[in-house]
């Protein structure tokens, strides 16, 4: 039953209702014996037309076309002559008496029609404000089943039988909280497949009670999102059901935003993919076009021109070549780990590994290239493993170093520290969540302000000291960022007040396995 039914056939305590008419009967005839001996019949008809209006408005017709009738009635037996008797003797008492019938009658119609159309005025206004607040609420929604929950609410706050919402999948499946029974399925499915409303009052299982609401876009052979059905509806309720219709548009419109959503994040994903291609199409023509033919020359020197050679130009070619394809080989790893990095995230490997391992590999190879032994390392004793993808960390921490011996001079400290909540994020973190940091800091003259937030994007280099003219591709940092970010930690730059620059690793510490927390202990 839809909701103006249930309103205008609220039910009644026939007990209740005949109270009410005696009531006002009583009264009537109470104020009309106080004022018989001042005023006309005709005044005194006026007293109990009175108490017809309010039976009207407040009784259902039967009872307030009751009340008319009883209030003619008494009337004649108490005020019209001869009293106490239904007998009428003058011909003007009998028209008075029937001219008040009709009166009573027709005021109890207006009366009527005034209370169907202010409880209609009613309903409205608070459909009216349920759509408001609905969009509202969609508005902040973020997945289909969250506009499920919400439209569901809707139309079970709006009819009052069972209503059941369906919405389509990507393959176009219609799904359902609940089970659906097969006859309202092949419904919805009719209503989808025609694009209209069928059921109860309209051309299409007019014998119906209910009715079949598609869920789709408002343009001419738009996409159709879902199906709803309303049971115990009336034919006539044409209002409920543009209800109806309005919930369905508002609930499409909310879908068809998420999928436009999805769109526009694809479109920029793409976009991202297609600029990262293009800086990886200017890498290659930039950064490997010089060693490449560096190569290409040295050993094309050595192949032509080897018996006219000394040993030392021999060489010194062979180390130009050495060189060479060490940096290629660099720049083609760093490139590739960005590019898994930044797609595959979810290919990461970690294990339970000891950060003291993990240094000391890293610092047998990058101490070939330093020769005057300027990495001193503050390493404290009983650390906890981390859980990490060795070969990734060994490989940011490479780079950290291997910059540092590149960019400056003086010496560089590597310092491992467990630390409580995660630098800024100390009032936002868990209190009982602790970080193991990984400081590599220089001597340097650091990094000017205005590169320091591009410092971390690929192919971005900071020019900021006297050894700028350092070859390099600008990824080292940019990956040292990603494998960072996949570790559930962070990489960060700091700027010390005695000067140089300070890149620290910020690695969660989880929960040890209790047999490695016991050989720990």
């Amino acid at each position: 039953m839809n909701k103006i039914t249930e309103l205008l056939q609220r039910p009644h305590s026939p007990l209740r209702d005949s109270f009410s008419i005696f009531l006002l009967l009583a009264s009537a005839s109470g104020v009309n014996a106080l004022i018989d001996p001042y005023v006309s019949l005709t005044s005194q008809s006026m007293i109990y037309v009175l108490a017809v209006v309010i039976a009207a408005y407040r009784l259902s017709w039967i009872y307030s076309v009751t009340c008319a009738l009883a209030a003619v009635a008494a009337l004649n037996f108490f005020f019209v002559p001869p009293r106490w008797t239904f007998r009428i003797d003058q011909s003007e008492h009998f028209i008075a008496l029937i001219t008040m019938l009709v009166l009573a009658l027709v005021i109890h119609r207006l009366t009527s029609g005034l209370r169907r159309e202010t409880e209609i005025a009613h309903l409205n206004e608070q459909r009216a404000r349920q759509l408001q607040h609905l969009a509202v609420q969609l508005a902040a929604c973020n997945s289909a089943d969250d506009i499920s929950g919400l439209g569901q609410q809707a139309f079970d706050d709006s009819f009052s039988g069972i209503n059941l919402l369906g919405l389509n999948d990507a393959s176009g499946k219609l799904h359902c909280r609940d089970e659906l029974p097969v006859t309202i399925r092949d419904g919805m499915a009719c209503c989808m497949k025609e694009g209209s409303v069928i059921g109860a009052g309209t051309n299409r299982w007019s014998d119906l009670d209910a009715w079949y609401l598609p869920i789709a876009d408002s343009h001419p052979h738009g996409q159709m999102l879902g199906a709803v059905c309303i049971q115990s509806v009336a034919a006539n309720d044409s209002s409920g059901r543009q209800h109806a219709e309005a919930l369905c548009t508002i609930l499409a419109q909310a879908l068809l935003r998420l999928s436009l959503n999805a769109s526009i994040l694809a479109a920029q994903r793409e976009t991202e993919r297609q600029q990262l291609q293009g800086i990886f199409l200017a890498a290659v023509s930039h950064d490997l076009r010089t060693p490449l033919a560096v190569v290409v020359g040295a050993a094309s020197a050595l192949q032509l021109q080897h018996a006219k050679l000394s040993t030392a130009e021999q060489e010194h070619l062979l180390d130009s070549i050495i060189k060479e394809a060490g940096y290629l080989s660099a720049l083609t790893e760093n490139t590739l780990q960005l590019v898994r990095l930044e797609n595959t995230p979810q290919s990461l490997v970690r294990d339970w590994e000891s950060i003291e391992e993990i240094i000391g590999s890293v610092l047998a190879r990058v101490r070939q290239h330093d020769t005057d032994k300027r990495i001193q390392l503050q390493l404290p004793k009983g650390l906890p493993l981390v859980r990490v993808d060795p070969v990734l960390i060994s490989q940011l921490l490479a780079n950290l170093l291997e910059n540092a011996l590149k960019y400056t001079d003086g010496d560089i400290q590597l310092h491992v520290s467990i630390q409580g909540a995660q630098g800024s994020d100390e009032h936002n973190a868990d209190q009982h969540q602790q970080w193991m940091r990984i400081s590599v800091k220089d001597s340097g003259k650091g990094i000017p302000e205005h590169e320091q937030l591009s410092i971390f994007e690929p192919y971005v280099r900071g020019d900021h000291t006297d050894r700028s003219s350092q070859r390099g591709s600008g990824l080292g940092l940019a990956v040292c960022k990603a494998i960072a970010t996949v570790h559930g930690g962070n990489l960060v730059l700091n700027q010390p007040q005695e000067g140089g620059s300070e890149f620290s690793l910020q690695l969660p510490l989880d929960a040890q396995p209790p047999a490695l927390a016991g050989e720990l202990s």
